[in-house]
């Protein structure tokens, strides 16, 4: 079967707030993940400045279902709180007052690619899913999940001595 694959397109919100720490004045964590709209363009830019908090929104993320995906996907739509995983990084220009800003780099819904990317050492967050993005998700899993056989293998309890430790004569 070919054709396009089931997408959507969002925009990531990257937050930066302020610390109480001398070390480390400022930390940046994931906001939420937005439908994209094209009036948001193509760069990031800065959608709110506090005192204590900047939010930076980063358009243009393709957000596709793949069919070798779909029990992380039916992993993420069957837990309590289904979710968006981001991996975002610390990049070094551009900066914001003199300082790396975080960027994210992919957006996904499945439960296996974000924890593949964690044990790669790299930065993922997660922000709730809306219902209607969940019900898209669990739809397509229920019709691409197929689970893998078990194959069950006997205990060596169970083989005669003979073929666990080979004939002593």
């Amino acid at each position: 079967m070919s054709g396009p694959r089931p997408s959507v397109e969002v925009a990531v919100v990257m937050r930066r707030e302020r610390l109480n720490n001398p070390w480390q004045p400022w930390r940046w964590v994931l906001h939420e993940v937005v439908p994209n709209e094209p009036a948001f363009g193509s760069e990031p830019r800065l959608i709110y400045a506090g005192e204590d908090e900047q939010r930076w929104l980063h358009p243009g993320f393709k957000v596709e279902l793949f069919r070798d995906e779909a029990e992380g996907y039916l992993l993420n739509a069957t837990t309590p709180a289904p979710c968006w995983f981001v991996l975002w990084r610390m990049e070094e220009s551009p900066t914001v007052a003199d300082e790396p800003i975080a960027r994210p780099f992919v957006v996904t819904l499945s439960y296996n690619e974000a924890a593949r990317w964690m044990d790669s050492q790299e930065m993922i967050e997660n922000v709730p899913a809306p219902a209607e993005t969940v019900a898209w998700m669990r739809a397509f899993a229920d019709a691409h999940y197929v689970p893998e056989p078990r194959k069950r293998k006997r205990p060596e309890s169970f083989r005669r001595l003979e073929d666990r430790f080979g004939n002593p004569a």
